[in-house]
């Protein structure tokens, strides 16, 4: 399928110059095409807000998926707060801009029920049609967005808990069990497996280690809450998206029925250009056959006249 959202610009409603007019048709109906226009001026006006802020949170997933890989690497707590309060920015503004895009969309659906009832626009007509092709893959880009933020979570939850076994590891130097990896997960408490450490060590030898998995451990949970707050948003856009959804399926299902009849007329033709090729052919040889007994039989009639004289 051709990307129809890159005949978006800047809101301005895609035109084919040169187009044939139908003078047999009459005048053409120019009240009605300036008020189609204008509608649709409006919906691409919409849709290009639409892909800035989609666009725009793409880029922040991307940035929380950098900082996230950085922070595997940290073991200092300065550091870690920092990445901490630099991610959290990132998704809140990510929920900012998921807010004002459910409105969007939404009211992006009533434009094109009410453009339904209006002449020139209603169902089958070309307005129509791009309207529901444009709509459905933004529909899609979200969904694809939906995931894609879903599965950074569970990436965030997975490794959270591999740097911390890492941690405990390294300043102990025995692997924790999994039961203590789970308290210092659901409680932020570290000291207590570093208790043996301490003691052979010092207190301020695994300090800043402690500060380290504690900020770590408030990091996560305030981006879990944040992520979750997302997904509640992306759910309450569901509904919209499946119904796009299944717009995009119908339309996909149109387009490969379309490339089947074209294919399946082209074999046709082949094969009506080679029966026609084989008809030709036979019709000669027929043709040659028949001036062969033709020939014979003025042969024959000939001889016994000439034997006669």
């Amino acid at each position: 399928m051709n990307d129809l959202l890159g005949t978006v610009r800047g809101g301005e409603t895609p035109t084919r110059p040169g187009a044939p007019v139908d003078l047999e048709a009459g005048p053409a109906p120019v009240q009605q095409a300036d008020a189609t226009d204008k509608h649709m001026e409006e919906f691409f006006k919409e849709v290009t807000a639409i892909k800035a802020q989609l666009s725009q949170i793409k880029k922040n997933q991307e940035k929380l998926l950098i900082a996230h890989e950085r922070s595997k690497t940290i073991t200092r707590s300065a550091e870690m707060k920092e990445i901490r309060e630099r991610m959290q920015d990132d998704i809140d503004e990510v929920n900012k801009i998921a807010h004002n895009l459910k409105a969007r969309l939404d009211y992006l659906a009533k434009l094109n029920e009410a453009a339904l009832k209006r002449k020139g626009s209603e169902q089958g007509s070309s307005s129509e049609r791009t309207r529901t092709a444009i709509t459905a893959a933004l529909c899609k880009k979200l969904k694809d967005l939906m995931g894609e933020f879903q599965n950074l979570r569970l990436r965030l939850q997975d490794e959270y808990r591999e740097v911390v076994e890492r941690r405990a590891h390294i300043v102990t130097g025995k692997k924790p069990t999994e039961a203590e990896i789970d308290n210092m997960i659901d409680t932020g408490e570290s000291e207590t497996i570093f208790q043996k450490a301490i003691l052979e060590q010092g207190r301020g030898h695994v300090l800043d280690t402690l500060a380290e998995i504690n900020e770590r451990h408030e990091a996560v949970k305030e981006l879990e809450k944040s992520l979750m707050e997302l997904h509640q948003i992306f759910l309450d856009m569901a509904v919209l998206v499946e119904a796009q959804g299944e717009m995009l399926d119908n339309i996909e299902q149109q387009v490969g029925k379309a490339r089947d009849h074209v294919e399946s007329g082209v074999n046709e033709l082949v094969q009506a250009k080679k029966y026609q090729k084989n008809t030709r052919k036979w019709m000669c040889c027929g043709l040659v056959v028949v001036l062969i007994i033709i020939a014979v039989i003025v042969v024959v009639a000939i001889r016994p006249w000439r034997y006669a004289h």
